[in-house]
């Protein structure tokens, strides 16, 4: 007969999101991850996996759980534009406040090149983003927001290494106000 868990899953991997999250992956050991979740290794891997898979999964929980989720902002009815301002404030704003900075920025910094199985789950975060972006740009210049000269992949592409440089930056000793400057002098573009 199968033992019933005695802990939460859902539980167990927020936990290790967020210990991952404040940590990294090299700086968190399995017994770290053992005190924080509150289980025994045997049903850590029992459930997770490894520390790897573990952190993959909380990868995944980060990328599925972004609130607000800037693919969902970009998309909404009505004018484009200043969603997409919207976006770089908020980027910059929450960059500001949270020196744990984004967990996928955070993840591409600390495991690639070399890890195929996080870069496959970046580049798709990535691309939706700069996919949003370009969609959002192509329906800013068809509602006449943007200049009609304007390459909305293009557009899209800079703002969306600008946003992650955002995130970057940030987890320095960097003032929101050097957030701020840059984040007006990238919406100039936008004009």
């Amino acid at each position: 007969m199968a033992r019933t868990k005695e802990f939460d899953p859902d539980a167990a991997l927020e936990a290790a999101l967020a210990l991952f999250w404040e940590r990294g992956y090299e700086a968190t050991s399995m017994s770290d991850l053992v005190e924080r979740l509150g289980i025994g290794r045997a049903s850590l891997y029992a459930t997770f996996g490894g520390k790897h898979d573990l952190y993959l999964r909380a990868l995944r929980r980060y990328v599925a759980n972004r609130n607000p989720s800037p693919v969902e902002l970009l998309s909404q009815p009505g004018a484009a534009l200043p969603a997409v301002r919207g976006l770089v404030e908020l980027y910059t704003e929450d960059s500001a406040g949270d020196r744990r900075g984004c967990m996928i920025v955070n993840a591409a910094g600390e495991l690639l090149p070399g890890d195929e199985r996080v870069a496959g789950i970046v580049d798709a975060n990535w691309t939706a983003l700069e996919t949003a972006l370009t969609s959002a740009l192509i329906r800013a210049r068809a509602q006449g927001e943007l200049p009609a000269d304007r390459d909305p992949v293009a557009l899209a592409r800079f703002l969306l290494v600008f946003l992650q440089g955002v995130r970057l930056v940030a987890k320095g000793h960097s003032s929101g106000e050097r957030l701020r400057d840059a984040a007006a002098q990238a919406l100039k573009i936008l004009d």
